[in-house]
């Protein structure tokens, strides 16, 4: 049987980054845990053996398991009964493999009863999933709704609620509603104190919920009477053990069939607050969709990894004219852009997660202790980092996710239209990757300010100075110069002083930052591994530079006058 870790080198090549050190130690305080659970690491080379095993048991249950049952729960998806969510039958056997691998509130501590992984080897786990089926990805991944409870709840919270999620129960975030979608500060679903029985009180109506009737819930709910922005919503965590809230239907999607997306009923349901008042959306929103984010730019990857192993299968098989199509150059040429994206997304994905592994690991010690005045500057670094690289992996992958898809079944022809073929399941499932979590234009507007502030172009002149292998240098002068293009480009822009005109262009901006980080991150990759990644580096960067010429012509001809020509 196929094994979703160990049959993709580039998996184990990520997580063997050098910057796993220093994540590890800070995780491990040092290893500490050792004296107290005996499976717990004892140094830097244990923790790393624990990931890889973890990985390889869960791309076993993925190949054994998860990818076999993908075809089944996409067909038969979840049922809605008297207010209540049954899942597919598949989706039952998925869970109950997970839960009895212990595969549940990985990165919690082990107090609770967690493994206490880095964000860095959940992720792949979550890519792993993801590339057999995204939609039981989407339930199996909302354990991480956890990290925002374990980061705000307080003592009594995290010993109630943690523990159930590490045995293996599911989570939810309860955020969008009919009448507030990406724009959540007009959420009204109202929080209001219950003195008599000393909790909240949620009442209302919230839509488009991942997984709607999981266990535990974090609502975003409206607890400041006349308030309608942001300053007035709080977070609530909700217990489906104390009742009032009812599954009212299962949304009819083009994709992920195997999740239920329900629309959800509050009626006078109990809640408690999950830290303090008036900081559900300021603060702890922004939190749970920084997670949420890298999530799905996980799930992006793990499905363009099944469109591109899909599409190369049927080109080595499908003979046309006497010979594989795969040796045609109009399908190779497909293929080869298809593996370039899918490697330089990943290099993407997994420098954000290790960027998000140290400032989160070092916000976990401020708790325990006050950090040094290094530690300070070493999470500052670290936390711009995530947050500016966090848009661009979502964003990215997920389109590559779509285009690898849409090419995966251009490669299947007429046969990719039928639906007894998997890169149909793929396609109509990497659909919603830019869309939810935030639209790929949300990301741009999340990204746009790390264009203007310079914070891009300082990373690329520091990805400048990293030394390449000689058969990479011809293609570092080249990103050189399409770095150059765009620093161009951003000055232009900024000095036209114009909102409207930053606006309008800001998604070819956004673009050719990062398809200029990623073509650094795919070379570092092919100096170090050229066996690997080397093919991958020298195609991506022929794109790439596409990509940056198209833009920088568009960017360098267009006048704010000339926007009125676009407004229908």
């Amino acid at each position: 049987m196929a094994n979703f870790y160990t049959d993709i080198p580039e998996l184990k090549y990520h997580l063997n980054n050098p910057m796993m050190e220093r994540i590890c130690q800070l995780k491990e305080r040092d290893y500490r845990d050792k004296d107290e659970f005996d499976y717990a690491p004892q140094d830097y080379a244990d923790a790393m053996d624990s990931y890889d095993k973890i990985l390889e048991i869960t791309g076993e249950i993925t190949g054994e398991t998860i990818a076999p049952n993908a075809e089944g729960v996409d067909e038969e998806g979840p049922h809605c009964g008297n207010g209540r969510v049954e899942y597919a039958s598949g989706t039952k056997q998925n869970l109950d493999a997970m839960v009895k691998a212990g595969l549940n509130g990985m990165t919690m501590p082990r107090r609770f009863g967690g493994l206490n992984f880095p964000i860095t080897p959940y992720t792949m786990c979550a890519e792993i999933v993801a590339a057999a089926d995204a939609g039981f990805g989407n339930i199996w991944s909302l354990q991480d709704c956890i990290e925002t409870l374990y980061e705000f709840g307080n003592e009594d919270q995290h010993s109630r609620f943690i523990p159930r999620i590490c045995a293996g129960e599911t989570m939810s975030m309860d955020l969008t509603e009919p009448d507030a979608g990406s724009d959540l500060q007009s959420v009204m679903l109202k929080a209001t104190f219950d003195e008599a029985n000393n909790c909240w009180r949620l009442n209302g109506v919230k839509r488009f919920i991942t997984n709607g009737d999981a266990n535990l819930h974090l609502v975003l709910a409206r607890s400041e009477e006349g308030t309608k922005d942001g300053r007035g919503l709080s977070m609530f965590i909700y217990d489906k053990n104390e009742g009032g809230v009812d599954v009212r239907r299962i949304e009819n999607k083009l994709g992920i069939h195997g999740s239920p997306t329900c629309e959800l009923v509050y009626k006078n349901a109990k809640a408690e607050l999950c830290g303090d008042r008036k900081l559900g959306l300021i603060k702890y929103v922004m939190a749970l969709m920084n997670g949420a984010r890298l999530g799905i730019a996980a799930q992006s990857v793990g499905l363009s990894q099944a469109a591109y192993n899909e599409g190369l299968a049927y080109a080595k098989e499908r003979k046309q004219f006497g010979k594989a199509i795969i040796d045609f150059p109009a399908v190779y040429d497909m293929l080869s852009i298809m593996k370039a994206k899918l490697d330089a997304g990943r290099a993407l994905l997994y420098q954000t997660s290790r960027y998000v592994d140290i400032y989160k690991a070092l916000d976990d010690i401020a708790r325990e202790r006050k950090l040094t005045p290094e530690e300070r500057q070493e999470q500052k670094v670290y936390a711009k980092l995530a947050d500016s690289f966090t848009p661009l992996s979502k964003g990215m992958n997920s389109e590559y996710a779509n285009q690898n898809a849409y090419d995966c079944i251009q490669i299947h022809g007429g046969s990719g239209f039928m639906m007894e073929y998997a890169c149909q399941r793929i396609y109509r499932d990497a659909r919603i990757t830019s869309i939810y979590e935030g639209t790929t234009q949300l990301q741009t507007v999340a990204a746009i300010r790390y264009v203007t502030n310079g914070s891009y172009i300082a990373t690329l002149r520091n990805y400048e100075a990293i030394p390449c292998s000689e058969e990479m240098q011809p293609l570092m002068d080249r990103v050189k110069e399409m770095a150059n293009k765009f620093d161009a480009c951003t000055n232009a822009v900024k000095e036209a002083q114009n909102q409207e005109l930053l606006d309008f262009v800001a998604r070819r901006l956004y673009e050719m930052a990062a398809v200029c980080i990623m073509s650094h991150l795919l070379i570092q990759d092919a100096t170090k591994a050229p066996e690997l990644f080397a093919k991958s580096a020298h195609v991506y960067v022929n794109y790439a530079e596409a990509e940056i010429e198209k833009h920088f012509n568009f960017i360098r001809k267009i006048k704010a006058d000339d926007l009125a020509d676009y407004r229908l």
